[in-house]
């Protein structure tokens, strides 16, 4: 085994210009890479299905940044633009062993399969709304600012019980706390916004409580035990961040595949599939988070013949599993939904920190998609597919805009 490599380490582009490329360049490099993160900082990336989930429920490799070799010489930098992602707070994200499963539990006492289900109704209301405000006259609109976007900003708003005057400034403090582009002297601010945005909803939570996510936090208790505020500031700007994000991209991309297979548009139009499985072919092939930052080794873990040294950092590269032909077989590059595979992913993680808001998500394009096609069956790109532009984030697959025309 061997705990370095003899290759040059893949530099991950800051701009995002070719994900696929990108992606298939880490699946090349083995089920371990060498990679470069924006800002010169090296880590491994795991880029195979059955390794990423050994990986995912390996004690050895955790969530506490003070692990990290690089962090505690001092090499990363307090305003480097992914700290956010790399050192989020005290929440289900960074916490391991006792510790995570208590704030696990302390959440899923607040989110429930009941409370998601309730959405039903409130998502279906707003779909419609956001349809009913689209032209439809065949001229060019962008479908994500005016349909993908605020679609599930909305629903996370009302799930956690957020004002909605407050939502054009968390659109554009998400958006530096994602980017790789946010200058580093406006990191540490953007950080301290977020939380005090979040710390504020808290406080009036606590003054008048709803029914909300928030308030179920806040209220929830196992054996007298209470998230702590700090802890549920971090839970809720966690899952806002990942709750509208992954939702977005996750319907945007099923438009693209949709419009740029028409074979397979036709198939799920004519009921000869289902929507479910358009939204986990969409979810495996074109995964709505390409990697997500990071866990450190605690001791030598090996990867096949290669070794994740103590104290280096892991980052997991979804963009790249979810095309691996080990898992999927030979035809994993193409966007196929009758592939009897579509539902064997991991984009919403595995193990103990597999995303707790999978089953909103779904539930939300499983609304959206089925109701924007019903109205528009002719919607179609206005635009070439190769001149669709991703947005500077390395963790999400994002794109600057969606145009479309709504052929009715």
């Amino acid at each position: 085994m061997t705990t370095g490599t003899a290759a040059p380490r893949i530099a991950l582009d800051p701009f995002v210009t070719d994900l696929d490329a990108e992606s298939a360049a880490l699946r090349a490099a083995g089920p371990l890479a060498a990679v470069e993160l924006p800002g010169g900082v090296p880590v491994w990336a795991v880029t195979r299905h059955a390794e990423a989930k050994a990986l995912l429920t390996d004690p050895r490799l955790v969530k506490d940044i003070e692990v990290w070799g690089a962090w505690q010489r001092g090499e990363i930098p307090a305003d480097w633009p992914l700290i956010g992602l790399a050192n989020p707070g005290r929440s289900m994200l960074t916490a391991d062993g006792a510790e995570h499963r208590r704030l696990r539990t302390l959440v899923a006492q607040a989110l429930t399969p009941r409370r998601v289900e309730r959405m039903r109704e409130r998502i279906a209301k707003l779909t419609q709304d956001l349809l009913d405000a689209l032209p439809a006259d065949g001229r060019a609109v962008d479908l994500k600012s005016a349909f993908a976007y605020p679609l599930p900003m909305y629903v996370i708003a009302d799930l956690m019980g957020i004002e909605e005057a407050r939502l054009p400034r968390l659109k554009v403090l998400f958006e530096k706390f994602f980017s790789t582009q946010t200058p580093p002297e406006e990191v540490g601010a953007t950080l301290a916004e977020l939380a005090g945005i979040m710390a504020e909803t808290v406080a009036a939570k606590r003054a008048e409580p709803g029914d909300d996510l928030t308030s179920a936090l806040i209220l929830a208790a196992e054996d007298g035990d209470r998230l702590t505020d700090e802890e549920i500031v971090s839970t809720l700007q966690l899952m806002v961040a990942a709750g509208h994000e992954t939702t977005i991209s996750l319907i945007v991309n099923a438009v693209v595949n949709l419009s740029t297979h028409p074979e397979q548009r036709a198939l799920v139009l004519s009921g000869r599939a289902d929507w479910s499985a358009v939204i986990e072919e969409t979810l495996r092939y074109s995964t709505p988070t390409s990697h997500v930052l990071i866990r450190f080794a605690t001791e030598d873990v090996p990867v096949g013949d290669q070794v994740i040294p103590a104290g280096d950092a892991l980052i997991v590269s979804y963009g790249a599993i979810g095309r691996d032909e080990n898992a999927h077989g030979p035809t994993a590059g193409s966007f196929d939904i009758t592939r009897e595979t579509r539902n064997r992913h991991i984009s919403f993680g595995h193990g103990p920190h597999v995303c707790p808001g999978a089953a909103l998500s779904r539930l939300e394009a499983g609304i959206a998609l089925p109701a924007l096609y019903a109205r528009f069956p002719g919607l179609d790109l206005a635009v070439p597919a190769s001149e669709l532009r991703n947005k500077p984030v390395v963790t999400q697959n994002d794109l600057f805009e969606l145009p479309v025309r709504l052929n009715p």
